[in-house]
């Protein structure tokens, strides 16, 4: 039976079919509303911001990385360079199996698991279709290699890229530095428009003092790609400006000269143009390759470097601190000059040591019979310990420290590397502060003769020597003699000079001291004035590794090595008009006399020999300068 409906409800649902189509008519509505006003927004309103949008979608913005500056010696020659090196480069995209790949390359060309893990590690940060290098500064074998089964290795192939390169190796590694890959944490304080594409950054020596001049300006390029970000075509270019070229002071040949002198010995030398404050020479020995620090030193390497007894890592020139022994004498006699102290013709008796009044120890003069009565020349001459016991201890440790202060002892030079050590220029203040003990008189004496708490570094010696060569005009020692860029050519800012009030007899009383030390009979270094048409002046130094009780003897030839007396010796010269001064350390070397004086005696001829362009007179006989009829014995200094 069918069901019966009635008019009823047929009106009804004629009523609800209406209000559902108003219902979907005001819900279109609506929605074609809602659609034109975004059309009107995204084409009108908002049109510049999007159309900025889908630009950066199909435009990519790439850095392009500056040439890094090239570093030369003051003779134009290259100490710095970037030269082409071949990369072992893969773009994962194209491997198959990358830990297969990786697998047969590791055994194919003998790559270390630290190169895999650093290669890991770029590859994460990269997109799939970026080549990505594993293999830095491959050898002709390792080309060789890889050559013969290079179609077995999609995705592998051989790149060129320019790898900095340092010809000379250790032997100014300390000085030029090196560059490496950058870390996380160098990334996060680098400017990042100036970083973007680099990889490498300056992380020692001139490399990194002058980091920003080296690195130059990165460029960018506009470039076209599609959806997956994949590179179509270049668009615009704005080039990078290159890094500036610097110029050293540094003379590399003088350089080798002092570093082949040091053979043998652990130390340091320095030497200063007088007239300028241009570090020539700037050795640290031992020395290591810098090289390897480029590519990626591996763990081993680094740790054989870091944990050797000889810490080849570490810059003896700048950061190096030692006792400069009897080479801080010539300082202390002119202190006693200009403080009124003393007379230079003042002499002073030395029976072979000095007592205080009260006190039963005995400071030894290292002659054990004694020098007898000296004046300040001769003091210097000899070396005599108890002379300058005695002008110590009148002077007083304060104004001792007031004075040697002047000449840049406890403080940095301010030289153009980072790194450097103030050294130690004690008081009584100092001992109270660090020590919290009051100052003994026996420690101002063992001050004067370069012992005790007083430590310098080569540097600060070197320093020190010029700017008594150059009568009291303080010389600031600096490594950049000039910087070349598209922008700029000239020197970089140096502090302007001052100059120490010094009386000019003082002066010539200590220089005189310092000449015999050289050119006399009786002097410490008398070995290297010979045959030569100028003079040298020059102090030798002798510093104590470890104390020595008080009626014990010292023979060098039974301790150990690394126990023996350091040797030192400062110079200048030509006496009348100095040109060049330096400073030697040779660790354990015994005798500043003996060992550390013909070191400077091989760099100052050398320098000389350029300076006057004409050869040495042939060996004769030396012509002592002081008259004496009984020469004393070999001193020890």
């Amino acid at each position: 039976m069918l069901p019966m409906y009635s008019a009823t409800d047929h009106t009804a649902g004629n009523r609800l079919f209406i209000r559902r189509i108003i219902a979907a008519l005001v819900l279109i509505t609506l929605l074609s509303a809602a659609l034109v006003v975004r059309l009107v927004y995204l084409q009108i309103v908002g049109h510049e911001l999007y159309a900025s949008k889908a630009k950066e979608n199909s435009v990519k913005i790439t850095p392009m990385v500056p040439t890094r500056g090239i570093i030369y010696d003051r003779n134009g020659k290259i100490l710095a360079d970037n030269t082409p090196s071949y990369s072992l480069d893969l773009i994962p995209e194209q491997i198959t199996d990358m830990a297969a790949t990786l697998q047969r390359l590791q055994q194919l060309l003998d790559i270390s698991p630290d190169k895999i893990e650093l290669f890991e590690k770029q590859r994460k940060r990269q997109k799939r279709f970026t080549s990505i290098p594993l293999l830095l500064n491959m050898n002709d074998d390792e080309l060789a290699k890889f050559a013969v089964v290079r179609p077995y290795f999609p995705g592998v192939d051989i790149h060129t890229h320019l790898v900095r390169h340092y010809p000379y190796g250790d032997l100014a590694a300390h000085v030029v530095g090196y560059v490496g890959r950058i870390n996380e944490e160098e990334m996060k304080t680098l400017p990042m428009s100036e970083y973007r594409g680099s990889t490498h950054l300056g992380k020692l020596g001139i490399e990194s003092s002058y980091e920003k001049e080296l690195h130059g300006k990165t460029g960018y390029a506009e470039i076209e790609t599609n959806v997956q970000a994949r590179s179509l075509n270049t668009l615009s270019e704005n080039a990078p400006e290159p890094g500036a070229n610097l110029y050293l002071t540094l003379d590399i040949d003088l350089q080798k000269t002092a570093f082949d002198a040091l053979a043998g010995y652990n130390g340091a030398v320095v030497a200063i143009d007088i007239k300028t404050g241009g570090v020539l020479v700037f050795a640290s020995r031992p020395g290591f390759d810098p090289n390897p620090f480029v590519v990626g030193i591996s763990n081993d390497t680094y740790k054989a470097l870091s944990e050797s007894d000889d810490q080849p890592l570490y810059n003896r020139a700048l950061r190096g601190l030692y006792p400069p022994g009897s080479t801080i004498k010539p300082f202390v006699a002119l202190a006693g000059l200009e403080e009124g102290a003393i007379s230079a013709q003042q002499k002073l008796f030395c029976p072979g040591y000095y007592q205080i009044p009260g006190s039963t120890h005995k400071y030894r003069d290292w002659r054990k019979g004694g020098h007898g009565s000296v004046n300040m020349s001769q003091a210097i001459t000899q070396s005599c310990d108890v002379y300058f016991y005695r002008l110590a201890s009148i002077l007083g440790i304060d104004r001792m420290h007031g004075f040697l202060e002047k000449f840049g002892f406890g403080e940095k030079s301010g030289i153009d590397l980072s790194g450097e050590k103030a050294g130690l220029l004690p008081s009584k203040q100092w001992k109270q502060d660090h020590r919290n003990r009051e100052w003994a008189l026996g420690e101002t004496l063992i001050t004067g003769i370069g012992q005790g708490f007083l430590q310098v570094t080569p540097l600060q010696l070197a320093r020190a020597t010029a700017t008594l060569a150059n009568r009291g005009d303080i010389v600031n020692p600096f490594l950049v003699d000039k910087i070349v860029s598209a922008t700029y050519i000239g020197p970089p800012p140096h502090p302007p000079q001052q100059a120490l009030a010094l009386k000019s007899a003082n002066l010539n009383s200590v220089i005189d001291g310092m000449i015999n030390v050289v050119n006399s009979e009786h002097g410490t270094a008398k070995s290297i004035g010979r045959n030569i048409p100028y003079q040298i002046a020059g102090k030798t130094g002798t510093a104590q590794v470890f104390n020595i009780k008080q009626n014990a003897k010292y023979n060098e030839h039974s301790i150990d090595f690394k126990l023996r007396d350091h040797a030192l010796f400062i110079a200048f010269a030509p006496v009348g008009d100095p040109q060049i001064a330096i400073a030697v350390i040779a660790e354990n070397g015994g005798h500043g006399g003996s060992v550390a004086a013909p070191i400077a005696a091989q760099v100052i001829k050398q320098y000389m020999r350029e300076k006057l362009k004409k050869p040495e007179p042939e060996p004769s006989e030396a012509k002592p300068t002081e008259e004496t009829a009984n020469p004393p014995p070999q001193p020890e200094d």
